[in-house]
C-alpha cells in the first residue's frame, strides 16, 4: 500500500516524524509531501535534520497568504500530484490549513484518509484551527486520537466508533526520542541561564498579537514578571512584525531571540522554571516534561493537560497571569501525571491499525 504523508508547518513535522520512521522500519512504501505553508529554509532544514525526517519527495512551495488563497493553492497543487501519483492512503496531522486542504482533495478523489490528532475541540470557532479540525474529522476514514476528550467529541458528532482509534500522542513519541540529545546540548548556557532559573515564552495567535491593546498589555505584564525570573522569548515573525508596527518594547530581562531549532527549544523547555504560551503542542510537551505551563488563552482543545498535566489557563488577563506566575514560584514542585498512552509508542499503534 502506497501511503502519502502530508505536512505543511513546523508542528506537523514533530507529529509525522515517528510515523514516517515506523513505516520505513516496516518497509512500507510511502512518500512525503511538504506544502510549504510555513517555510523558512533555515528553520525547515534544521527541523528535518533534528527529527531525522527524509527530504520531502514533493515540495509545493505555496507560502503564506490569506486562509482562502492558501487553502486553494494547496488544493490545486495537491490535486495535480495525486492525479499523477495516486496513493492508496493519505495521512494528515494536526490542524493547519494544509491538513484541511489535503482532506478536501482526498475526499474529492476518493482517496482514503487518516487524521492523526483527531477529535480535539476548543469549541471556539473564531480559531481557524477549530474549523480545520472539524472539517478534517468529518472527511476522514480513520481517526487517531490522543486523549479521551477526542473520542468523546467524535462520538458526539456522530462519527462511527469503528473509525476512531485511541493511540496516544505522536508529538510525545518525538519528544521522548530526542529528549536526551536536547538536554546534552545544554542550550540554556548560550543565554547565560541555569536550569530552573528562567522562563520561556511563545506568543503567536491572532487573538493575542493582532490587537495592539491586547499585545501591549501582555508584554507589559511579561516585562514586569521578568524582573522576578528572567525570560527568553523566541519571537514568531508575525509577533515581531506586530511589535514593530505598534512600537512595543521589552525590558532587558525579557530577552528576544529568533525562532529556535527543535532540539534547542526542547532542551530549554525541559529545564525552564515555567513556560508561558498560546501554543497547543507546548501544553502537551510541558505536561510530559513536568514543567508548569501558563496558557495565554481562555480555552484549550487539549483538556487533559489541565485535568492531569501541568497546564493552567490564564487567558490574556494581566491579573490572572500574575496570579498564576506567583503560584508557580510559590510551589516546590508540580504534581502531574502523564496522560494514558503518552508513552512514545503512538506511531507503532497507528501503523498496527493501518496494517490491520
Amino acid at each position: 500500500m502506497s501511503i502519502c504523508n502530508v505536512v505543511g508547518a513546523r508542528p506537523n513535522f514533530m507529529k509525522i516524524a515517528p510515523i514516517v520512521d515506523e513505516l520505513r522500519r516496516r518497509g512500507r512504501p510511502q512518500f512525503l509531501v511538504h506544502t510549504g505553508q510555513h517555510y523558512d529554509p533555515k528553520v525547515s532544514e534544521v527541523f528535518f535534520r533534528d527529527l531525522g525526517l527524509p527530504e520531502p519527495d514533493i515540495y509545493l512551495g505555496v507560502g503564506s497568504d490569506t486562509h482562502g488563497r492558501q487553502t486553494a493553492r494547496i488544493m490545486i497543487a495537491l490535486e495535480e500530484i495525486w492525479e499523477r501519483q495516486r496513493p492508496e492512503l493519505a495521512i494528515v496531522v494536526g490542524d493547519v490549513n494544509s491538513t484541511m486542504a489535503s482532506a478536501l482533495v482526498a475526499a474529492k478523489q476518493r482517496i482514503p484518509l487518516a487524521h492523526v490528532e483527531a477529535g480535539l475541540r476548543s469549541f471556539d470557532r473564531s480559531m481557524p484551527e477549530e474549523i480545520n479540525r472539524i472539517v478534517t474529522d468529518q472527511l476522514s476514514d480513520l481517526l487517531f486520537t490522543t486523549e479521551q476528550s477526542g473520542n468523546d467529541n467524535l462520538r458526539a458528532e456522530g462519527v462511527a466508533a469503528e473509525r476512531i482509534h485511541f493511540v496516544g500522542n505522536c508529538m510525545i513519541d518525538t519528544l521522548l526520542r530526542h529528549l536526551d540529545a536536547a538536554a546534552c546540548l545544554e542550550p540554556w548556557r548560550e543565554f547565560g541561564y541555569r536550569p530552573g532559573g528562567y522562563a520561556l515564552i511563545t506568543l503567536h495567535r491572532p487573538s493575542n498579537v493582532d490587537d495592539p491593546a491586547t499585545l501591549k498589555a501582555l508584554l507589559e505584564t511579561l516585562n514586569d514578571l521578568s524582573r522576578r525570573v528572567p525570560m527568553l522569548f523566541p519571537v514568531h515573525p508575525r509577533t515581531r512584525n506586530r511589535m514593530a508596527d505598534h512600537g512595543i518594547a521589552t525590558a532587558p530581562a525579557l530577552r528576544l531571540c529568533e525562532p529556535l531549532s527543535y532540539l534547542t527549544f526542547l532542551g530549554l523547555m525541559a529545564k525552564a522554571k515555567c513556560v508561558l504560551t498560546d501554543s497547543g503542542g507546548i501544553q502537551e510537551e510541558t505536561t510530559v516534561l513536568g514543567v508548569p505551563c501558563l496558557t495565554l488563552r481562555w480555552n484549550t482543545e487539549r483538556p487533559v493537560t489541565v485535568s492531569q498535566g501541568t497546564n493552567r489557563l490564564v487567558g490574556s488577563d494581566p491579573a490572572r497571569i500574575r496570579a498564576g506566575f506567583e503560584a508557580i514560584l510559590d510551589e516546590n514542585r508540580t504534581t502531574a501525571t502523564r496522560p494514558p498512552l503518552w508513552d512514545g509508542q503512538a506511531a507503532r499503534r497507528i501503523v498496527d491499525v493501518l496494517e490491520r
